[in-house]
């Protein structure tokens, strides 16, 4: 006869070793919140990493700090990184750090429900294992904590392949994500450079075991975090986020190049992917262009932008101070 204590454990022991990847940077302010709510999961086995991307503040501090009392039935590892890799990079050094057979991503300025483990861990058994990225809905969450109306991304049990996602890319909040481990065994780290890594999780998951979207609001996401929209104080910062934009798409997209050899789509996903990358590189010249006279050449020469694109960039690399009046103008009317 099996007493309930053992059953107890054999039951526990046929559940996943599931692992959050808990990421901050800059966050003192909101770390604590994020750090309770990956504390307060009631799932087991459960492994946290929570890592500070050498962050200038005192969130590392605050880390420390938030967990060194705890003596619950996680398992609880710190990370602090020496310099800053950026989200797509730390998230990828954080999952090989990881154990588990499904990787939950949580931000440091965001909330997991005491559930969410639980409740996608369960989802994902009752469908044998098979897909590679569960999405949640989200709940809108204001600065102050107060919880608003619910955020649902597009649904992505429709996305059967390459063709779905490239004719409709979804809209996706990658801090209500799970991935599976088999990602990572299969199409390895996420090259350096990249700012987000949803789309390239969920083009991977698609390209694999497939992706789903479970419709509750599991992960409380914060307004005004790293994610908000960037209000600009002059021409230069306009000019140096677009860079950074530029940069970000061109390394995107190498990364879905090179998921997509893997898959053995390469030359579909070239094809469909060359006008983009004939924009970002069109960008990129300009702005790295000697003088006036290369820029004019580009401007003439380049085939396979459009015009519009051309000037445009054109100005802000040549002419940027003509930017100026309309970014004095947002800046008096959001004052007003």
């Amino acid at each position: 006869m099996t007493d309930s204590s053992t059953t107890a454990a054999s039951a526990e022991g046929a559940r996943p070793l599931v692992s959050m990847l808990l990421i901050a940077y800059n966050q003192e302010k909101q770390i604590v919140d994020a750090i309770n709510g990956a504390l307060a999961q009631t799932y087991v086995p459960l492994e946290i990493i929570i890592s500070d991307d050498a962050s200038t503040d005192g969130t590392f501090a605050a880390i420390e700090a938030a967990v060194a009392s705890y003596s619950g039935p996680h398992r609880v590892r710190t990370n602090h990184n020496a310099t800053n890799l950026g989200i797509s990079a730390h998230l990828s050094h954080v999952a090989q750090m990881a154990a588990g057979e499904l990787l939950f991503v949580a931000a440091g300025d965001d909330m997991s429900v005491p559930e969410r483990c639980a409740r996608v861990v369960d989802f994902w058994l009752a469908q044998g294992r098979r897909p590679d990225l569960i999405a949640t809905d989200l709940a809108d969450m204001d600065e102050a904590g107060n919880v608003h109306e619910r955020m649902s991304p597009t649904g992505l049990d429709t996305y059967r392949n390459f063709d779905d996602w490239h004719a409709r890319r979804p809209w996706l909040i990658g801090a209500a994500h799970t991935w599976s481990r088999r990602l990572f065994d299969h199409f390895g780290p996420i090259l350096p450079g990249t700012a987000a890594e949803d789309q390239i999780m969920v083009l991977r998951a698609i390209l694999s075991g497939g992706t789903v979207s479970l419709r509750e609001p599991l992960v409380r996401y914060r307004r005004g975090g790293l994610s908000r929209k960037r209000r600009y104080k002059s021409v230069d910062e306009l000019l140096a986020r677009m860079r950074q934009s530029n940069r970000y798409g061109l390394a995107e997209l190498a990364q879905l190049q090179c998921d997509a050899d893997v898959a053995g789509i390469g030359e579909r996903m070239r094809e469909a992917m060359a006008p983009k990358l004939a924009r970002e590189r069109f960008i990129r010249s300009m702005f790295e262009a000697r003088g006036l006279g290369e820029r004019i050449a580009l401007l003439k020469g380049t085939k396979g932008v459009k015009l519009g694109l051309r000037i445009r960039m054109f100005m802000y690399a040549s002419c940027p101070a003509v930017y100026a009046p309309d970014i004095w103008l947002k800046r008096i009317v959001r004052k007003g």
